[in-house]
């Protein structure tokens, strides 16, 4: 990122779909590394996820701390309920991210992993991907799971205790009293 970016600054989360459909969020900057950055986003509407026979309801005026990586097959969504306590994760498979200091940029592949906070998890969104797993972009993202699956267990917890120690709860009231931090910018079809 660069050197003139700051704790809060607003960066724009772009999220590119396998479909090409675009979604934008406004963010808070919490951390800016060479090859990583970590956003905060505030939760303004409550949403459940479903897995199997399980759910995990995020609700309204809850946040999340969002890690991305340039070298990495995932990016990483922790989320905390209003009170700072953690709700669960969600992993992302992607490819390209792209982070400058106005907007973090990936291109989703799908495939995401859904971590409860009991540590169970489960991944959801096969039914979408136009062929079989086995097959989808050659392989790339079933290979790719297989590594996170492998080691969820083991960075999960990691970036669990980062959060609470790097970014704790008092530090990030200011943004969960301020309405316009999360909020959907666009959402439209890649043109190109």
């Amino acid at each position: 990122m660069g050197s003139h970016v700051q704790l809060g600054d607003p960066v724009i989360e772009r999220k590119i779909g396998y479909d090409g459909r675009v979604v934008e969020h406004r963010c808070r900057l919490l951390k800016a590394g060479v090859e990583d950055v970590v956003l905060f986003h505030k939760i303004e509407d409550a949403f459940t996820m479903k897995a199997n026979q399980l759910s995990l309801t995020i609700p309204e005026g809850s946040y999340t701390l969002a890690y991305y990586w340039r070298d990495r097959a995932y990016n990483v969504y922790i989320w905390r309920d209003q009170r700072g306590e953690y709700l669960g994760s969600y992993f992302n498979i992607v490819r390209n991210t792209r982070i400058n200091t106005e907007v973090v940029s990936f291109e989703d592949l799908i495939i995401d992993v859904l971590v409860f906070a009991d540590g169970k998890f489960s991944v959801l969104d096969e039914e979408e991907l136009p062929v079989s797993l086995v097959e989808f972009e050659g392989g790339y993202v079933l290979e790719e799971l297989q590594l996170l699956v492998d080691k969820v267990k083991d960075i999960l917890p990691k970036l669990i205790s980062g959060t609470r120690s790097h970014f704790p709860h008092e530090d990030l009231m200011m943004w969960l009293n301020d309405s316009k931090d999360r909020r959907e910018v666009t959402k439209h079809k890649d043109e190109t």
